[in-house]
């Protein structure tokens, strides 16, 4: 899924971010707003994971939506 569609689909997925990644908070979805390296470094931060890692998930989770 690209940026722009991310972007005009972020309220619902915002939802499915969360259930994924429950450790991250309603701010750190709104800031990020379709943002994908900032997603991917907050999950990194909540989760204590390598920056690659982190990556990998929030691409991975992009794909499948």
């Amino acid at each position: 899924m690209n940026e722009d569609r991310i972007k005009g689909q972020w309220k619902q997925l915002a939802g499915k971010i969360k259930a994924k990644w429950g450790k991250l908070t309603d701010d750190d979805l709104t800031v990020a707003e379709g943002n994908s390296e900032y997603l991917a470094g907050k999950v990194q931060e909540r989760y204590g994971i390598a920056k690659d890692e982190a990556e990998k998930q929030v691409r991975e989770f992009n794909r499948d939506f």
